[in-house]
């Protein structure tokens, strides 16, 4: 599993002229599944995200996560995370895994997330379009490669 997470003052997900998901404050978090990921390492990274101390204090300092400054959270599918660009100029998707592994660890990291925060999401696999004004910029990447 590969997440992009960023730091927004606010994000917005918008399929065909509709707006389906606007967070103000908080994550906006793309999420990458690869058929070797497991429902260990979706709750174990749902839980770093809850800890995550990206948001400044009173001396400026990142040392608040999302629930100490209010925030919300903002879920997008991304299979283009495991885009393999070894050969030539045409990214391979082989890593991704299939919608039928993907969408419940997908689901099931967003009702981790839904247990103690705000949480809004996209349509997995939809075109979608998103606004972000990132704050900082402050962007961190989980990889379950890493854990």
């Amino acid at each position: 599993m590969r997440l992009v997470v960023q730091r927004v003052k606010e994000a917005s997900v918008t399929i065909d002229n509709e707006v389906v998901g606007k967070i103000n404050k908080g994550f906006l978090i793309y999420v990458g599944i690869t058929d070797t990921d497991t429902e260990v390492e979706v709750e174990k990274l749902a839980r770093k995200i809850s800890g995550l101390r990206i948001f400044e204090d009173n001396e400026g300092k990142m040392n608040l996560d999302i629930m100490q400054v209010d925030g919300e959270i903002l879920v997008i599918s991304q299979f283009t995370l495991y885009a393999d660009m070894k050969r030539g100029n045409r990214p391979s998707f082989i890593k991704a895994a299939r919608p039928e592994h993907a969408i419940p660890l997908y689901e099931l990291f967003v009702s981790i997330l839904r247990e103690n925060h705000h949480v809004e999401v996209g349509v997995f696999g939809a075109d979608m379009k998103i606004h972000s004004i990132n704050d900082g910029p402050v962007t961190i990447i989980y990889d379950t490669e890493d854990l």
